[in-house]
């Protein structure tokens, strides 16, 4: 985890929150879904998104990064062999937290965090990113044709588009003749 924060630390020590969120993110990814309380949600989801992201990128050393913070075995192969790939074009937002309402004992506010395994669309480029890109590749679209020799200069790879090139330049040739015997 990152430096630890200022305040309340959730009801103990920095390594008591430590040890909670960890234990409450190797919750999530078991159950996949958990109830708890709101500040507790808010305060594991960086680490969770953190965890996951990790998780996809899959190799050894990431691995190790997460067993440092879980330390149970299972729950880390879970991650890496089944969460992971459900969110592998997912960019982020790998959770969702959905108010509960309140604790009867204590009034906290409840929330259910979950993680968010749906199949992600791509977005459709928008018109104006296409319209720059456009813009950006025209320039060089037009050098591209710049150097490449003539028609009338390429060499004719068979003999039906030699046919062709010269039944075009016959036709070419005819609706030009009319117009030059009319002067």
């Amino acid at each position: 985890m990152a430096a630890p924060t200022k305040g309340p630390r959730l009801g103990g020590g920095p390594a008591h929150e430590r040890l909670m969120l960890a234990n409450l993110a190797a919750a999530l990814f078991t159950h996949k879904s958990i109830k708890t309380t709101e500040t507790k949600a808010k305060r594991m989801r960086p680490l969770v998104e953190r965890l996951i992201t990790f998780a996809k990128r899959g190799d050894l050393h990431a691995r190790r990064r997460v067993l440092a913070v879980i330390g149970d075995k299972t729950v880390v192969h879970e991650l890496f062999t089944e969460i992971a790939p459900l969110v592998e074009l997912r960019e982020g937002g790998y959770t969702r937290i959905t108010k509960l309402g309140f604790r009867k004992g204590d009034n906290a506010s409840m929330v259910q965090i979950e993680l968010v395994l749906e199949p992600v669309s791509p977005k459709p480029k928008s018109a104006k990113k296409t319209a720059a890109a456009a813009a950006a590749s025209a320039p060089a679209e037009v050098a591209v044709e710049e150097t490449e020799p003539a028609a009338e200069e390429a060499p004719v790879e068979s003999a039906e588009q030699a046919e062709a090139v010269e039944v075009e330049t016959a036709e070419v040739d005819a609706e030009a003749a009319p117009v030059g015997d009319a002067k």
